[in-house]
């Protein structure tokens, strides 16, 4: 889903959208002319990108990234800038300074070796999400969740990253979570315990999101990282990492399909006993 956001007026450039109260609200993003490309605001970049907007504006001012394009008073990052900034991100992770990153892209870019490290990059890093904002009032969010919802609930969700306020607006990352919080909350679950569920959830992700990188690391990139890979070496890293998306979800998947069935059947086992 693209993101359409303006820079300076701090507009979404959406209408309001309505719920009957049964359903999350839909909103509509838009592209930026070339095909379905997303563009963002600065504010929206950074965040992306897991940066500070004054950093953002530093590696600008020093040549690091492209100046975005502008209409009228509207300026427009696109999804290059975000490649660009992961990228540098990365490289000052793995201890370049910020002038031995310029002189690192301007070598590359004067070899023309800059547009297949970023096609890499995008080649790395695209489709492991495909989720659906839901942006809507914190009037409609209180109305979809009633008493079940407190503001203690949603600074809490805000923390987890499952939503993002902005003002009188908010928006939860993923429709499919937000319709699945929704199903819990109608039988009778508790909001907090759902979100203690969730932060649980994301740890656990995380360490086997850790053991997935680090195989991949070790295995198919090699001890010498990046530097050293030949482009045929690039490309059959990218298609190693096309052929792990799958894999990835589905053992997981599978996994934890396994342990649930494990465990109800424990668990109807055990109410059995108590009844007989």
């Amino acid at each position: 889903m693209s993101s359409q956001v303006r820079e300076d007026d701090g507009t979404d450039g959406n209408a309001p959208s309505r719920t009957d109260g049964n359903a999350p609200s839909r909103t509509d993003g838009s592209a930026d002319g070339a095909g379905d490309r997303p563009r963002y605001r600065r504010e929206d970049l950074a965040r992306a990108a897991g940066v500070k907007v004054r950093n953002l504006r530093y590696y600008q001012e020093r040549g690091l990234l492209p100046p975005p394009r502008r209409e009228g008073r509207i300026a427009w990052y696109s999804a290059d800038h975000l490649t660009r900034l992961r990228l540098i991100s990365d490289l000052l992770g793995r201890g370049y300074t910020v002038n031995g990153i310029a002189e690192l892209l301007h070598a590359w870019e004067a070899g023309g070796g800059l547009s297949q490290l970023l096609g890499f990059e995008r080649a790395m890093t695209r489709d492991w999400v495909h989720e659906e904002p839901v942006t809507m009032s914190l009037a409609e969010l209180r109305e979809l969740f009633g008493p079940a919802g407190t503001a203690e609930d949603t600074r809490r969700a805000a923390e987890l990253g499952y939503v993002r306020i902005d003002g009188d607006r908010v928006t939860h990352r993923s429709r499919r979570l937000l319709e699945a919080t929704l199903t819990l909350v109608r039988q009778g679950v508790p909001l907090a315990e759902i979100l203690d569920a969730g932060d649980f959830v994301q740890t656990q992700a995380a360490a086997v999101a850790d053991r997935f990188v680090g195989l991949f690391r070790r295995h198919v990139i090699g001890p010498d990282g990046l530097e050293r890979l030949s482009a045929t070496q690039l490309d059959h890293v990218s298609d190693a990492v096309a052929a792990l998306r799958p894999v990835a979800g589905e053992v997981v998947a599978s996994e934890f399909a396994r342990a649930m069935a494990r465990r109800v059947e424990a668990e109807v086992a055990e109410l059995l006993r108590k009844d007989a």
